[in-house]
């Protein structure tokens, strides 16, 4: 083994031989992605207590929570807008502080999942991002968030699923599909309340000729036996 290269462990607990270069990445990467994590573990806490204080504040919470999740997801987007990016990563930790905030002022958390991801979908068409990947981030932390704070997961999964689909459908088929093909795969845990959710795929079979009725077996005439005449009988 080369100066550079040190002795390192994979996640299997595999020693591996790494040189300096890759070292170098890895530690970058490490740090990066506990960044990520932090940044998403802030986004979580400041839309759950924004939520949650703002709905303290107007003192109703059932006639106001839809109307602050609009206002949540709009201001996501628009600042993702401002950036240039951010939208498919911050969706998630959105969705996850909205129901979280929701919840912790006794609000309705399953009408409130099924708003965030409409406005999350509708939001992305608008700003050209990846419809599909944002139904799918927003599903994700909706459903996180219901397992969180104890709530009814199945119900959230199977409104949080039909609204992406029901908001796709007012932007196209395209999006209908992209999104369906999406959602198939990404509700784990809750795939049978997934399957009722999605609409299943139509068997068709090709229709199959009238069947002929078999022709009858012509069944052969035979000659009626000759009866001797008495007169011959007799001779």
């Amino acid at each position: 083994m080369s100066a550079e290269r040190v002795a390192s462990k994979t996640a299997s607990g595999v020693e591996e031989g790494i040189g300096k270069a890759g070292t170098t990445v890895k530690a970058g990467v490490v740090s990066s992605l506990k960044g990520i994590n932090e940044i998403e573990a802030e986004i979580v806490s400041l839309v759950r207590n924004t939520v949650s204080n703002t709905l303290r504040a107007t003192g109703s919470v059932a006639a106001e929570a839809v109307g602050v999740t609009k206002d949540v997801v709009i201001g996501t987007i628009q600042a993702t807008e401002e950036v240039g990016t951010g939208l498919i990563l911050s969706t998630k930790s959105v969705a996850k502080g909205v129901v979280m905030g929701v919840s912790d002022v006794g609000g309705d958390v399953v009408t409130v999942a099924s708003q965030t991801v409409k406005g999350a979908v509708k939001g992305a068409a608008e700003v050209g991002a990846d419809v599909a990947m944002v139904a799918r981030r927003t599903v994700d932390g909706v459903i996180e968030a219901t397992k969180e704070v104890g709530g009814n997961v199945e119900e959230v999964a199977r409104v949080a699923v039909g609204g992406a689909i029901e908001a796709a459908g007012t932007i196209g088929n395209t999006a209908v599909r992209a999104v369906k093909d999406m959602l198939v795969g990404v509700v784990e845990g809750v795939k049978e309340i997934a399957s009722t959710a999605l609409p299943r795929q139509r068997t068709t079979f090709a229709a199959s000729p009238k069947e002929k009725p078999a022709p009858k077996a012509e069944t052969p005439k035979t000659k009626p036996k000759s009866v001797p005449s008495r007169s011959r009988r007799r001779g």
